[in-house]
């Protein structure tokens, strides 16, 4: 078999989709896009047709809710359960306060800096799931941001249904959230872990071998916007609706997900000198890079150029 490689834009950002079988490529690819399409008018903030989008606009009433919005937030709670609060789905007040109220590209192009205050998130547990009954229900002003789940979610399930579409084994990786599915080619998929997704092949980094799950980075240094206080990065601290400190400008995690390795990336952004600590706890494979580009890992992520991550 020969490996084939698509990329286009999605999600405010890159997809890419690789099949061991080039034949397949173009029957992944309809599904990747399948994907990308029923969870951007599932979950995306800046769409008003978005379930998301009426969810906020509900007035605190139970609202009918399709399956990949009432699983999407149940990946957002979850992954606050894991975190104690760390990651909070209930944020999308916080950025709006912050500034990024509109698509990324919208943001960044203003000529003036954003005014901006500081609100913290609402608290996931006021989020209900009613799956009986088919309906989702948050209190009146609460604004949802699946922003740490909903792109990672995307990636697990495009790969589990491009590979049970094609039978060919499957990378996708959007925006530098990562899932695998079907057997790994020989050595596991090749993936160079580094600040930047859009960085080339020979950027600064390390090259990692992931054999089964997921891969995410979470890093400040990508997603910044001008304010009237200075600069913003995208990774809230819950508590106080600011900006994680940057004690890490990039953290990578593998885990048996790509859910799961986005939840302890954003996590340990915004636990900063307590991630080290909590990676180990859980036993979380992890490299968290300062800003000055002193590296420290944990869970077993080895300082060999090469890793094998049977996740």
């Amino acid at each position: 078999m020969h490996p084939a490689t698509a990329s286009f834009s999605a999600l405010g950002t890159t997809a890419e989709i690789t099949t061991l079988d080039a034949a397949s490529l173009s029957d992944a690819i309809d599904v990747l896009e399948r994907e990308l399409d029923a969870i951007d008018l599932a979950c995306s903030r800046f769409r008003a047709d978005s379930e998301i989008s009426r969810l906020a606009g509900s007035g605190g009433r139970w609202m009918p809710a399709s399956r990949l919005l009432r699983q999407a937030l149940a990946a957002g709670v979850d992954a606050a359960a894991a975190t104690g609060g760390a990651v909070d789905p209930t944020v999308g007040g916080s950025m709006r306060a912050l500034g990024w109220d509109a698509d990324f590209r919208v943001v960044i192009s203003r000529r003036r800096p954003a005014r901006i205050e500081l609100v913290p998130a609402a608290d996931w547990r006021r989020i209900e799931i009613d799956d009986e009954r088919r309906r989702v229900r948050v209190p009146a002003g609460v604004f949802v941001d699946l922003g740490a789940t909903a792109k990672a979610l995307a990636a697990d399930r495009a790969a589990a249904a491009a590979f049970r579409a094609t039978g060919s084994s499957v990378l996708v990786n959007l925006g530098g959230d990562i899932a695998v599915a079907g057997p790994a080619p020989a050595g596991g998929w090749p993936i160079l872990v580094t600040d930047d997704h859009r960085a080339p092949s020979v950027a600064d980094g390390q090259t990692v071998a992931i054999a089964a799950g997921g891969l995410a980075t979470s890093s400040t240094t990508v997603r910044r916007w001008r304010t009237t206080e200075g600069i913003a990065h995208h990774i809230l601290d819950p508590r106080t609706g600011r900006p994680a400190a940057e004690v890490w400008r990039t953290v990578s995690v593998a885990a048996s997900t790509c859910v799961g390795a986005n939840t302890a990336s954003t996590a340990s952004v915004v636990l900063g000198q307590d991630a080290p600590r909590w990676l180990e706890s859980a036993g979380v494979a992890a490299r968290l890079v300062r800003p000055d580009g002193r590296v420290v890992l944990t869970g077993g992520w080895p300082e060999q150029k090469e890793l094998q991550c049977a996740a």
